[in-house]
């Protein structure tokens, strides 16, 4: 992905800032949208993002994930984010993606329902003070900014029309240097895995 700035005008945008507004499922702040890696159940995107940060810090990640919302374990990451993995300006864009996927292949029917729905909308994260995952305001209606997480989203979305619901359902891990969780290297996510997170159904027999 390159790195320029671009322009949106966003009144013919798909842009959202508040989790609940219109568009607002696109967010990583968004609820509703648990996944799980190596059987471990998180809580949101942001979080799992979060915590891909420190896989040198087990401790570190442990603190994001038991966070009860995604603003939450973004707040509380912010004080370790000088220990950060070293690469992880070169890899942050990656894991991103990587961390999109995931939210897809286990919650394929809302996800890829407001994705679509979008249609062929630029898609644009609104914000006052980020203009690389998303795009700030210049004038009335008109945002700057690289929009990573938008043009992210726009990606999958071509993807989703291009490729039928068995493309999305396994997620390789990245291959790139300590790739883990609590000190365990990131397996295939699977939307399978998922099911960890549901309780289990009682016997209609029981009593």
């Amino acid at each position: 992905m390159s790195y320029e700035s671009r322009q949106y005008d966003i009144k013919h945008c798909a842009a959202f800032k508040r989790t609940r507004e219109k568009w607002g499922e696109l967010s990583n702040m968004a609820g509703g949208f648990p996944v799980a890696v190596n059987g471990v159940p998180i809580k949101s995107i942001e979080a799992l993002y979060q915590a891909c940060r420190f896989p040198h810090l087990p401790d570190v990640q442990e603190k994001i994930l038991f966070q009860g919302s995604p603003m939450t374990a973004k707040m509380v990451s912010k004080p370790y984010r000088e220990s950060s993995r070293a690469d992880w300006d070169e890899v942050k864009i990656l894991i991103m993606k990587w961390s999109l996927r995931v939210k897809l292949a286990q919650n394929w029917s809302r996800f890829s329902s407001v994705l679509i729905e979008s249609n062929n909308m630029p898609i644009v994260e609104l914000s006052n003070k980020d203009d690389f995952w998303g795009a700030k305001p210049v004038e009335e209606g008109i945002y700057v900014g690289v929009n990573a997480l938008g043009r992210l989203l726009m990606q999958l979305r071509e993807q989703i029309k291009s490729n039928n619901r068995s493309s999305f359902i396994n997620v390789p891990p990245l291959e790139i240097s300590d790739f883990s969780l609590y000190g365990h290297a990131i397996k295939c996510v699977t939307e399978s895995d998922i099911s960890i997170l549901k309780p289990p159904q009682n016997d209609m027999f029981d009593v």
